[in-house]
């Protein structure tokens, strides 16, 4: 159900890009080299040191870091004054990257035993793959071989947000389940609650100066700070140690804190 949740949450929101609008900007190049270096070199770490004790604190900055953009991400950068038609072209772009980078790298520290390195690629690319891009495909040809169908789902896009009220109870549920049942004591789950506010808030604090070049500033922020936990969550109990999935489920609390305080700070600018 979670797969079909997160499938359904990107095609609704895919229904409402209007494709014609999406163009590349200069730091959607310099955010994915962020995001799938930062990512690497955590991989590359526990690679070399494979028996580290704070393995599972790193699993979970991983998972931080190369989680895609939130699919609500464009309603908040909005709200703020940046650019959703940018953000939305950076979201369909990591959701590429994470495609292809998450089944290249995860066989690398989670080797299954009596499996091969392509056999594990080719496994957890079955899973990952069909879930990220199959929605943006399956809305570009909606939208030509059947416009007024997809005006239609258009319509309806924010049902998207009661999909992720659901899908993320779910996620949580499956988390908890992996704390009560874990061996893992409680100093790590805390570090992995730490790791993941660290993780939020230098994400947004690079967005925002990677942006700042650019004169596009909220929008860069959003895109690498907020996230779609939901989906780091199902990466996190499906292809790490399950429990790493907690990061995942703190990072939901830590961004949307800070979005709130934005909101807020904006709201105020508004009243002078």
């Amino acid at each position: 159900l979670q797969p079909l949740l997160i499938f359904l949450m990107l095609f609704l929101t895919f229904c409402k890009v209007d494709v014609s609008e999406l163009k590349p900007c200069r730091w959607h190049a310099v955010l994915l080299l962020i995001q799938s270096l930062s990512f690497i070199l955590l991989a590359g770490i526990l690679y070399i040191f494979p028996d580290m004790h704070s393995r599972i604190l790193i699993e979970g900055a991983m998972l931080c870091l190369i989680c895609p953009t939130a699919t609500a991400a464009a309603v908040v950068t909005g709200k703020l004054g940046g650019s959703a038609a940018h953000l939305t072209s950076y979201t369909i772009l990591i959701n590429l990257v994470t495609a292809f980078l998450v089944p290249l790298v995860v066989p690398v520290i989670h080797p299954q035993e009596g499996v091969g390195f392509l056999s594990s690629f080719l496994m957890i690319l079955g899973k990952v793959f069909p879930l990220l891009l199959c929605p943006f495909i399956l809305a570009v040809l909606l939208r030509y071989l059947s416009p007024k169908l997809h005006a239609f789902i258009g319509k309806y896009h924010g049902l998207s947000f009661y999909l992720w009220a659901v899908a993320l109870t779910l996620a949580i549920a499956v988390t908890v389940k992996s704390i009560v049942h874990s061996d893992v004591s409680i100093w790590y789950q805390v570090g992995l609650a730490f790791i993941s506010c660290i993780a939020c808030f230098l994400q947004f604090y690079i967005g925002k100066r990677v942006g700042r070049k650019y004169d596009d500033t909220i929008s860069a922020g959003q895109a690498l700070g907020q996230k779609n936990t939901v989906l780091a969550i199902w990466m996190g109990y499906t292809f790490f140690t399950p429990v790493t999935a907690v990061a995942a489920g703190f990072y939901s609390v830590w961004h949307n804190v800070f979005n709130s305080y934005q909101l807020y700070l904006k709201r105020k600018e508004e009243e002078k």
